[in-house]
Formats: structure tokens, C-alpha cells, sequence
């Protein structure tokens, strides 16, 4: 029968558990809106958490090492709740303080700089769970370290249940940890007895005005050097603010300037380089316009324009602010662009787009074939498709020709006609009928006068500036496919030339450092490094194909997370039924692996079907039940020892680690989903092999 402090320190584990996955939620959203929003900045976040939990984790050992207190246990723990709250304000303030405003930072600034901000809280609480272990040993010599890993996993899904269903929708982030802390603040209590609860007090007494001081940090540590931030508003889509300078306003979202009220010239080119080719226009689409664009729409008199912005709140502040204008016959439809026209019946004039670079899978899955086939089947006869992307002042350089290759050749498979017009964006127009390159003549000939095309395109748009784009584009270019993102890949390129560095020193480092860990590993540890490794593969792979399918994952990151959390809990205790035979526990958790990605793998690859949400989440929760099974199971076999234990939970968080950065800034930007796959089931084969000779 458990004893009284043993029964307070699991609570305490469970306790820690809720604050760190809050935490670790928060810090996803928070750099999301930090660093525009990109996925390989969750693979940064979740890697770097990982790789230094972990080394928590090996610290942990010495310390054990040199015996164990509550107090410092409970004192550790009220350290752990002050960095949670008080890393958010640091993170926003130190992004403005070493990085230009404005501008987008570097592959290996932005890595080191999410290393060095969460290095304090994920080094705590990778030491603080096999430290409480150690205290409870010190009492029970032989106490099952999967007790406590079940604790913290129940502390980590408990975590992401909260955040997911009740602190995203009901307060702001620092607000979320501060309440996420405060069951922990009172499990420390629990480990102070007698006169030892002064202590409590006093730490407490300290720790409350720091809570405090941090939650007015909420609104003064998002300002930026230029402009008054009139608005600020986190929404289920991401982080809405809108900054005033003067009479400019300007709406960001997550991080970046979206909407402004005073870019004539950028609307009069998205409006006008399309609608000018046609004779008449009845309905138009409109996917992430800005301001002063309907004003442009509405001199054709169409009969219908469809607004589309799958963020309700976005819509309510333009309104509320004037970014945006109400013309006759609009219609505002709060839904994801590809959702829509897979679900309508309508059929438009013109479909125009206006989006990003397609730097991120939400933003590239507006960019592929998969997409461009529903655009062609809901034009009108003589109907034309438009969008735009970066654009270049003289030169073309080697990236931006080839992703500008990639979509010239993945559009011309579904558009007979595609005319490019270069400029400060390349403004792609796709028709399968004749285009015309002389926009004002069509203006004229249409009785439309404009500001700037009128009096700038002749000189921008030369003959020779046209015919120079198109002789550069690559025909043999891949193809940008949902499945196979070439743009990823080559925007990740890019994202090292815009900076002058190259990714093979990242490269490197990571092949040297995995070169000397592995052959460290017994051949269990292994098996729990590569299954570390395939889970948060496949929670990665989960994450990228829900931004693919459904193109929002800001509100889903918490859903997704807490599912791969959740299937960690029954997996443990279903290890803890079958004790007789541990080696063949691992073979078949090896082996249902290897048949899970195998099935994952045969539904992603069955054409123009979208794998629904309780699929992805199912798939998550079996793979993560196996990985506890595995890691509950090792736990078991290295109960003789501390050392055995740190290392078994050490092969878990940095394999685990290892798998969200191969796997999301090498194997699926390189070689796509489908052989990314096939490169985890490969993993799991070797994994199989060795643990089959146990």
C-alpha cells in the first residue's frame, strides 16, 4: 500500500506533467506567431524540448547519485512553475531585442535562439521525473519506475485536455500557464512537513508577486517599435493584432503584416492582371484578399463575389477597423479555401488568389496538383485562375527558378494557357483560352481607368522582362504534389541562401552526434531509441498531413499532441499485465509498428481521398500505445538501478528528438511522405532484428 509522501510525490508528477505539456503547447503557438508561422519550427520547438529533456534526464543521474530530498524536490518544483510563466514574456522581448523587427531570421539563429530560450524549464523537467523517482527509492528500494511514468504521463494528457478544450478558448497564454501552475504550487506543499512548510511559505510568498508582475507583461511585451497595437486577440486560426501608425492600420497574423489599408497598387495587379482578360464577369472567388480589392472587383459589376477567410475573427476585425468594405452581391464564407470548392457546386469567372509564399504546408497545399485540379473544375467555360508568388529586381536567382519552375510545370499540367508576368511578384494567370499580356490596352477596350497599372506597367512589364521569365523556368522541374512537397524543400533551401549558409553543417553535426551515441545503446535501448524515434516521426507526419487536408493547425496542435500522450497511459499498464516474457512484448510492439505505418501508409497513398481526422488521431493513439508498452516494459527489466533508468528514459526523449528533425526538415522535405514511411517501417525492420536476438 502506496504511503502517504510517496501518494504526494505522484501527485507532484502529475502536477508537473500538466504544467509542462501547457507549456510546451504554448511555446509551439507562441514561436509560431514569433517566426511566421512555419512547421519546421515545430520540429525546432519539439526537438530542441526533447533533446533537452533528455540531457535532464542523464543530469538527473549524478544528482541521484548523491542521494535525494523532498525539499529540494518540491523547491525545484516551484522554480519549474515560475520559468513556465516567466519564458513567454522573456522569448517575445529577447525576439525584438536580437533579431531586425520585420525582418525573417536564419535557419541557425532561429534554432539556437529556441534552444537557448527553453534550455532553463525543458533541462528542469527532463531532471525532475527520474529525480522523483530517486527520492521515492530512497524509501523503497525496489519502487517500479513505470509508476511514475504512468503518473507523468496521466499529468501530461490531463495537461493537453485542459489546454485543448478549456484555456485555448477561454483566456490568453500567460493567463493558461499561470493556471496551469497552481495545482503544482499546492502539491509542493504536500512534500513539506512540520516546520519544513515555513519554507513552503516563504518560496510561495516570493513566487506570487513574480505570477503577478508577469501577467501585466501580457499586451506591453507584444508591442513593436512602429505603430500603437490598437487590438490583439488569439483565436482558434492564430494570433490577430493590429498595429495603428498615423492613419495606417495594419493587421498582423501571426507575426506577419496580412492586411493593410493602403496598398492600392498591390490590388489593382491581383484584381486586374485577371479580371482584364475577360468580357464579362458574373462570379468571382476571392481566397485571402486585402484591402481595396472589392472596391476593384465591384467596377466589373459581377453578380456575385465570394469572400473566403476561414478565421471569423480576421473578418471581424477588418470590418471593425475598415480594412475591408462591403459591394453588392458579397459574401463572406468562413471556411478553408480547398474545403470549399471540394464541397460547392459553383463555378467562377475568376478565381483569384492571394496568399503568401508557400513557405509553410498550409500555404504549399494551395500549390499543388492536387489543388490546381479542383480550381479547373470549378471555372466557368473561359474562366481564369490567378496567383502570385515572390518576385525578383533583374536577375533570377537558383531558388526562386526553381520553385517558380516547380508550380510553372505543375499548373501547365491542368491549364492549357499560363502567362507570367514578372515584377515585384510574378503574378502567374491560367486560362484554357488565350491570354492577353497587354493588361491596359484590355482595360481600355473594357472602359476601366486605373492608378497604377495605367501609368507603371509599360515600364515595369517590358516584352523582354516577360520573355526572359519564361525562357528560365525549368521544364523539367518536378511537380509539387500534397504527398511529395516539392516546395518545401526548395523554400528550405532558400530559407539557407537568403542567408548565405548551407544546411550541411546542420547536417553533419547531427550525422556525428548520432554516429557516437548508437553504438552506446544495448540492443533494448535501441529498440526504444528507434520507437522514440517512429512516434514522434509519425506524430510529425500527423501534423504535416492535417496541415495538408485541412490547412489550420494552430487550434488542432493540442488535440494532436494530447492523442499521442493519451495512447502512452494503456499501453504502460497493458505492459504491466503481460510480465512473464518482455523480450517478446518488444518483438510484437516492433512488429505492430512496422504494420501500422504499413496501413497509414497504404490510406495516404489512395488517390483524392482525405484521410478523416478520427483516422490521423487513431493512428496516433496506437503508435504512442506501443511506445508505452516498450518504455514501461524496459523500466521494468532496470529496476535494479538508477543509472539503468536514466538511460532507458535518456534512449526514449533523444531518439524521439532525432525523429521530429529528420523527419521533418530532411526525409519529408527530400523524399516526401510516402518514403518517409517506408524510411520509419525500415527503422522498426532493424529495431525487430536486434530485439528478436534478446
Amino acid at each position: 500500500m502506496p504511503r502517504p509522501s510517496d501518494r504526494a510525490i505522484l501527485r507532484l508528477i502529475v502536477a508537473t506533467g500538466v504544467v509542462a505539456v501547457v507549456a510546451q503547447l504554448l511555446l509551439i503557438r507562441e514561436f509560431l506567431a514569433l517566426f511566421r508561422g512555419n512547421e519546421f519550427v515545430i520540429a525546432l520547438i519539439l526537438c530542441n524540448w526533447l533533446l533537452l529533456g533528455g540531457c535532464g534526464t542523464l543530469l538527473a543521474r549524478t544528482a541521484g547519485s548523491r542521494g535525494s530530498s523532498r525539499p529540494f524536490l518540491a523547491a525545484l518544483s516551484l522554480l519549474l512553475v515560475a520559468l513556465a510563466v516567466l519564458q513567454i514574456p522573456a522569448i517575445r522581448l529577447l525576439r525584438e531585442q536580437l533579431f531586425i523587427h520585420g525582418t525573417s531570421v536564419g535557419f541557425y539563429p532561429t534554432f539556437a535562439f529556441i534552444l537557448a530560450t527553453m534550455l532553463p524549464f525543458c533541462l528542469l523537467v527532463g531532471f525532475l521525473l527520474p529525480y522523483a523517482l530517486f527520492v521515492l527509492r530512497q524509501g523503497e528500494a525496489g519502487y517500479p519506475g513505470e509508476k511514475i511514468y504512468m503518473a507523468d504521463i496521466l499529468g501530461d494528457v490531463g495537461g493537453g485536455g485542459l489546454f485543448t478544450f478549456a484555456l485555448v478558448y477561454l483566456v490568453t497564454p500567460l493567463q493558461a500557464q499561470v493556471l496551469a501552475g497552481l495545482p503544482l504550487l499546492f502539491c509542493t506543499a504536500l512534500l513539506f512537513t512540520g516546520r519544513e512548510r515555513r519554507h513552503w511559505l516563504v518560496l510561495t510568498l516570493l513566487l506570487l508577486p513574480l505570477l503577478g508582475a508577469a501577467l501585466l507583461l501580457e499586451r506591453p511585451s507584444l508591442a513593436r517599435p512602429e505603430g500603437e497595437l490598437v487590438h490583439y486577440q488569439e483565436s482558434r486560426y492564430g494570433r490577430i493584432e493590429v498595429y495603428r501608425d498615423r492613419e495606417l492600420f495594419t493587421l498582423y497574423r501571426d507575426g506577419v503584416p496580412s492586411f493593410s489599408d493602403q496598398n492600392r497598387s498591390r490590388a489593382e495587379e491581383v484584381i486586374h492582371y485577371p479580371l482584364a482578360q475577360l468580357d464579362r464577369v458574373e462570379r468571382v472567388l476571392l481566397i485571402g484578399p486585402e484591402s481595396g480589392m472589392l472596391e476593384e472587383v465591384a467596377r466589373y459589376g459581377p453578380t456575385a463575389v465570394d469572400w473566403l477567410e476561414l478565421d471569423p475573427a480576421v473578418t471581424e476585425t477588418e470590418l471593425r477597423f475598415g480594412l475591408i468594405r462591403k459591394i453588392p452581391g458579397l459574401n463572406l464564407i468562413h471556411q478553408d479555401g480547398r474545403a470549399w470548392l471540394a464541397a460547392t457546386d459553383h463555378r467562377y469567372d475568376a478565381i483569384i488568389m492571394n496568399l503568401p509564399e508557400p513557405d509553410t504546408f498550409q500555404v504549399n497545399r494551395f500549390f499543388t496538383a492536387e489543388f490546381f485540379t479542383v480550381v479547373r473544375d470549378h471555372l466557368a467555360p473561359g474562366g481564369v485562375f490567378a496567383f502570385a508568388m515572390e518576385g525578383y529586381d533583374n536577375f533570377l536567382g537558383e531558388p526562386q527558378r526553381h520553385k517558380l519552375s516547380s508550380v510553372y510545370n505543375t499548373a501547365g499540367q491542368y491549364f492549357s494557357n499560363l502567362l507570367l508576368l514578372p515584377g515585384g511578384s510574378v503574378y502567374f494567370l491560367c486560362r484554357d483560352r488565350p491570354l492577353s499580356a497587354d493588361i491596359p490596352g484590355r482595360l481600355a477596350a473594357l472602359g476601366l481607368s486605373t492608378r497604377y497599372v495605367d501609368n507603371y506597367f509599360a515600364g515595369d512589364l517590358t516584352p523582354q522582362r516577360v520573355a526572359y521569365l519564361r525562357g528560365e523556368l525549368e521544364t523539367t522541374a518536378p511537380r509539387n504534389t500534397d504527398l511529395n512537397p516539392q516546395l518545401m524543400r526548395l523554400m528550405f533551401e532558400q530559407w539557407f541562401a537568403r542567408f548565405q549558409t548551407t544546411p550541411t553543417w546542420f547536417y553533419a553535426l547531427l550525422g556525428l552526434a548520432l554516429a557516437v551515441y548508437l553504438p552506446r545503446l544495448k540492443a533494448a535501448e535501441f529498440a526504444l531509441f528507434s520507437t522514440g524515434f517512429t512516434v514522434m516521426g509519425s506524430e510529425t507526419l500527423v501534423i504535416f498531413t492535417f496541415q495538408t487536408y485541412y490547412g489550420y493547425i494552430y487550434s488542432q496542435i493540442g488535440l494532436i499532441v494530447t492523442v499521442f500522450l493519451a495512447g502512452l497511459l494503456p499501453g504502460a499498464w497493458w505492459a504491466g499485465r503481460l510480465t512473464d516474457r518482455p523480450a517478446r512484448l518488444m518483438a510484437w510492439a516492433d512488429f505492430s509498428l512496422i504494420l501500422l505505418l504499413g496501413v497509414f501508409l497504404g490510406l495516404l497513398a489512395r488517390d483524392e481521398v482525405v484521410l478523416p481526422v478520427p483516422i490521423l488521431l487513431g493512428f496516433g493513439f496506437a503508435v504512442s500505445l506501443l511506445c508505452g508498452a516498450q518504455l514501461a516494459t524496459l523500466l521494468r527489466i532496470s529496476d535494479a538501478g538508477n543509472s539503468a533508468v536514466t538511460r532507458v528514459f535518456s534512449a526514449d526523449l533523444l531518439g524521439a528528438a532525432a525523429g521530429v528533425l529528420l523527419t521533418s526538415v530532411i526525409l519529408i522535405p527530400l523524399v516526401g511522405v510516402v518514403a518517409t514511411i517506408m524510411a520509419l517501417m525500415a527503422l522498426k525492420m532493424l529495431s525487430l532484428l536486434l530485439v528478436s536476438r534478446l
